[in-house]
């Protein structure tokens, strides 16, 4: 992953509101929530859950489907995990090793 494909990623999670949406609809994936179930959930009135919603949407972090009448969210658990691996694919590629001298190179 590049940086400006992460970029929108951690901007739609820069606010507390969206980070505690994507964070619950990860601990009920793969099956997600619908919008009034999130609403409730997180106390979060349904006009501003809307706001925050199109924002995860639109970075990719959340997919929608229709349910009836309702919209059905999901965490995109794939992006998530391309996300935590572009975040840790150089974890420790500075850092010199005691015994050895040597720094991993990556």
């Amino acid at each position: 992953m590049k940086t400006e494909n992460a970029a929108p990623v951690f901007e739609s999670l820069s606010s507390g509101a969206r980070l505690d949406v994507f964070r619950l609809l990860v601990r009920y994936a793969p099956d997600g929530l619908v919008a009034g179930d999130i609403a409730k959930k997180l106390d979060i009135p349904a006009t501003n859950l809307s706001f925050h919603l199109k924002t995860l949407l639109h970075s990719g972090l959340v997919e929608m489907e229709k349910e009836g009448r309702f919209w059905r969210y999901r965490a995109n658990v794939p992006l998530m995990l391309e996300i935590i691996a572009y975040l840790t694919d150089q974890c420790c590629c500075g850092s010199s090793r005691k015994k050895t001298g040597k720094t991993r190179s990556c």
